[in-house]
């Protein structure tokens, strides 16, 4: 009662502090809404789900499974379908009441980040025209997919309808701008003002190609994908497969298994890791020390990730530089957190869930976050800021008896840090006496844009000081 009073004030006292005659006003109010703009909005009751970016990296993501079905009467906030992204499988939850008419992408398949994936009515004398609406969206697919085929590739049911719709939706919506995640960023990067862009995308999104072509550089992308695309012009693709076969020959018996989205993700980015200038550093450590602690805190639910963990977490609030970031080539940045990314494989792939404050965390505080971490990665359930926060990553191979090994950079990051194991080793003493240590090698890798030698070189022997003296972690 008291927000609906609320509610009602400020109507009451606009309307009289604006008037004199209480009689004219309402009446002058009471026709604007039959003005053009708020009509569609008034009718707007047949709303879209759309497929929600779920990270900064995602483009498309694929339908687990839907938690409601055909028919059903949801309400604001309630799970309507579970999205497997590029690093997790999160639920989706509906920003409107209404009944879902009808699911436009099943189970199992995939649509691009903005697509839509259901239709949501408001009543039901609505579902049958929400059914018919995916349904015309689906029977026009044939006609326009070929023209369109470049801009949304992985999602042609989806991409298909974008030319009949991409007229009306965007005047409907004036001021709201609906485009992708990687849209906006080559916005950015050209400096296009996305705001005065007609989206020729699924319901007028601005897709990429659109912010290429207001900036002028429409030859360079075309000229890559239409070669596949084009089905007109035999030459073309004849040739892509042609040279296909000649460098990889077909095994007969041989089975082809298409990327995982997570897969996806990740050839993705190691990809984009390449074009980092990098260079890497390995370091000794004696571990006697170190294999000592572990045993006194291991019953207490410490782990030897949380130890490797907080011990670079401490080197690193020495050595902010090998904590920076360089994303632009133009200039890095000092992160003030100290967030340790710890690689973890999974089934079907490789996920870093991250420690986010590491320096600052005790030990048995952080090991009882990185237990909980690694339960929700196993389970695909680590929202986006637990994967994609990290500052510096760390990789340990030593549990599988490796000896030593390189790590790829993470892009984004400035090191990463593989662990080797820990094996027993004569060593030679300044008096020439021969004793057995447990030693590990540590190989780092990093982005020799930012990070020079003497800096990486710096930050190891801090690192190995606190590994063979190991007693302040934990402090």
């Amino acid at each position: 009662m008291a927000s609906l009073l609320q509610s009602r004030t400020p109507s009451l006292s606009f309307s009289s502090s604006l008037c004199s005659t209480p009689v004219i006003r309402p009446s002058v109010s009471f026709l604007k809404p039959r003005s053009g703009p708020r009509i569609p909005v008034v009718r707007a009751k047949i709303r879209e789900i759309f497929m929600p970016a779920l990270s900064s990296t995602m483009t498309e993501g694929k339908i687990v499974s839907w938690i409601k079905s055909e028919g059903d009467v949801l309400s604001k906030g309630e799970s309507v379908v579970v999205v497997e992204s590029d690093k997790a499988d999160m639920d989706v939850e509906t920003f409107y009441d209404g009944i879902l008419a009808a699911i436009v992408i099943n189970e199992g398949e995939t649509a691009p980040v903005g697509a839509a994936i259901g239709i949501l009515a408001e009543t039901e004398g609505e579902i049958a025209e929400a059914k018919a609406k995916a349904t015309s969206q689906f029977s026009s697919a044939p006609a326009p997919s070929a023209p369109k085929v470049e801009e949304s590739s992985p999602a042609p049911k989806v991409d298909a309808p974008s030319p009949p719709v991409d007229a009306a939706p965007a005047p409907s919506t004036p001021g709201k701008v609906v485009a992708t995640p990687y849209a906006k960023k080559l916005a950015k990067q050209y400096k296009v003002d996305i705001g005065k862009l007609v989206g020729t995308g699924p319901f007028g999104r601005i897709t990429p190609e659109d912010v290429e072509k207001a900036a002028g550089i429409t030859p360079a992308p075309k000229s890559n994908v239409a070669a596949p695309a084009a089905p007109v012009a035999s030459s073309a693709p004849a040739s892509v497969p042609s040279k296909a076969p000649s460098n990889f020959p077909e095994i007969p018996g041989s089975t082809v298994v298409p990327f995982t989205t997570m897969q996806a993700a990740v050839t993705k980015n190691m990809l984009e890791s390449l074009s980092v200038p990098t260079f890497r550093v390995g370091y000794p450590i004696a571990t006697d020390a170190l294999d000592a602690l572990y045993e006194k805190v291991k019953p207490k639910g410490v782990t030897m990730t949380a130890l490797l963990a907080k011990a670079a977490a401490v080197a690193l609030a020495q050595h902010p530089v090998v904590n920076a970031t360089c994303k632009d080539g133009k200039s890095f940045t000092y992160n003030s957190n100290i967030n340790i990314a710890v690689a973890v494989a999974i089934n079907g792939g490789l996920i870093t869930p991250v420690l986010q404050d590491a320096d600052k965390l005790d030990l048995y505080l952080l090991s009882q976050k990185w237990k909980e971490l690694v339960e929700k990665a196993r389970a695909k359930q680590l929202q986006p800021r637990e994967y994609n926060s990290g500052t510096f990553t760390l990789s340990n191979l030593g549990m599988f008896g490796v000896d030593r090994f390189d790590a790829i950079l993470p892009p984004g990051q400035g090191a990463i840090m593989a662990v080797g194991a820990s094996k027993p080793t004569v060593l030679a003493d300044k008096d020439g006496f021969f004793s057995i240590k447990n030693k590990m090698l540590v190989n780092v890798t990093a982005d020799h844009r930012i990070i020079y030698g003497a800096d990486l070189a710096a930050f190891l022997q801090t690192f190995s000081k606190i590994i063979e003296n190991p007693e302040s972690l934990t402090m």
